[in-house]
C-alpha cells in the first residue's frame, strides 16, 4: 500500500521511520513535512493514514473510490487536489487517464494514485535533487505533481496533432479515403473527449492556486505558500496552452467529419447519377423489345425482311445518343 514514506528538513530526505506517527512527529519537530505516497489502498489500509493525519472524511471518500474530476477542496486542517495524469499509448493510438489524489497539509503530503500511468517516483528524486524548491515545504511537491502532469499534457497534444495531420491526410487523400475514415474520426474525437475531461476542469484549481481565480466569495487557498503562487500561475498558463491546444483539435477534427460526411454524400450522388444514367439506357432497348414482343397481329414492319435489322439499329442509336447526352452532362 505505502510506497514510500519519507521525512524531509530543509529540503533533504531523512529516511527511517517505519511508523507514520514517528514520521509526523519528527517532521512538525524539525519544521520539516512528510511525504507519504500510496497506490490505490484498500479503505482498511487507508484507515491509518486517515487516523494519523485527521484527513476529511469526504476527502477520504474520493480517494477511495476513485473515479473524480479534476478539483480543489479545502478543509479545516488540509487541502485536497484531484489531477489526472493522461497516458497517450501511440501503438494503439489510445489516450488513458489515471489519477492522483493530493493531501496537503502545514506539515505533510498524502499522495494517492490509481490507475497503471508513471508513477511519482520520478517527480521525488528530481524534487530530491533540488533541495532549495524542496525546502519550501509541502507546496513544493504539490507544484512538482501539478508542473509535471501539464507538461505532459502539452507532450499528448503534440502527439495528438501529429495524429489529426495523418488522419487529416488520409479522409482527403484522392482515392476518396479508406472505408473506415468515419469510425477513425469518431474514435479519434473520443480520445480528445478523454483528454479534456483531465485538461478542462483543472483550469480553476490552477488559477485558485496561482491567486487569480480568488474573490470575496473564493479567498486565497490556505496551505500554500504565498512565494509558490507564481509558479502556479505558469502551470495554469501552460494549462491554458493545453486546453487552446485541445479546443483547436476538437473543431478541426469535427469540421474533418462534417467535410467527410459531405464528400462521402457528393460521392454516394455520383454513384446514383451513374446508375440511372444505366438504367436509362438500359430502360429505352427494353421498352422498344416489349412492344416489339406483344404478339399483336395487326403491328406495323412486322411482315418487311428489314423490320429486324432496321429496330437493332434504332435501339443502337438511341443508346449512342443518350450515351453521349449523359457523358457530356457528368453522368458517366
Amino acid at each position: 500500500m505505502i510506497v514510500d514514506c519519507a521525512v524531509y528538513r530543509d529540503g533533504h530526505r531523512t529516511p527511517g521511520f517505519a511508523d507514520l506517527s514517528d514520521a509526523l512527529a519528527a517532521a512538525r519537530a524539525a519544521g520539516g513535512f512528510v511525504w507519504v505516497g500510496l497506490h490505490e489502498p484498500s479503505e482498511e489500509e487507508f484507515d491509518l493514514v486517515t487516523e494519523e493525519f485527521a484527513l476529511h472524511p469526504l476527502a477520504v471518500e474520493d480517494a477511495l473510490k476513485a473515479h473524480q474530476r479534476p478539483k480543489l477542496e479545502v478543509y479545516d486542517d488540509s487541502l485536497f487536489v484531484v489531477l489526472k495524469p493522461v497516458v497517450y499509448e501511440p501503438r494503439s493510438d489510445a489516450v488513458s487517464t489515471g489519477e492522483i489524489m493530493i493531501f496537503l497539509g502545514d506539515s505533510f503530503v498524502v499522495t494517492v494514485r490509481h490507475g497503471e500511468g508513471d508513477g511519482l517516483a520520478a517527480v521525488r528524486r528530481r524534487l530530491e535533487q533540488e533541495p532549495e524548491m524542496l525546502g519550501h515545504g509541502p507546496t513544493s511537491v504539490l507544484y512538482a505533481i501539478a508542473d509535471t502532469a501539464v507538461d505532459h499534457y502539452l507532450d499528448v497534444a503534440a502527439e495528438l496533432q501529429t495524429d489529426l495531420e495523418e488522419l487529416e491526410a488520409e479522409v482527403f487523400a484522392p482515392d476518396g479515403g479508406s472505408r473506415n475514415s468515419a469510425s477513425r474520426i469518431y474514435g479519434f474525437k473520443r480520445r480528445i473527449t478523454e483528454f479534456r475531461r483531465a485538461t478542462g476542469p483543472l483550469a480553476l484549481p490552477m488559477s485558485r492556486l496561482g491567486g487569480t481565480g480568488t474573490s470575496l466569495f473564493t479567498p486565497a487557498v490556505p496551505f500554500v505558500d504565498d512565494k509558490a503562487r507564481p509558479f502556479f500561475r505558469d502551470v495554469s498558463d501552460h494549462l491554458s496552452r493545453v486546453n487552446d491546444s485541445v479546443e483547436s483539435l476538437d473543431r478541426l477534427v469535427s469540421d474533418i467529419l462534417s467535410a467527410h460526411l459531405a464528400q462521402t454524400g457528393v460521392q454516394q450522388n455520383d454513384d446514383m447519377r451513374k446508375i440511372s444514367a444505366w438504367a436509362a439506357m438500359a430502360a429505352v432497348p427494353t421498352m422498344i423489345a416489349g412492344i416489339y414482343g406483344m404478339n399483336f397481329t395487326h403491328m406495323p414492319e412486322l411482315r418487311p425482311l428489314w423490320s429486324y435489322p432496321a429496330v437493332i439499329l434504332l435501339m443502337a442509336a438511341l443508346e449512342m445518343l443518350l450515351y453521349r447526352l449523359f457523358k457530356r452532362r457528368g453522368w458517366l
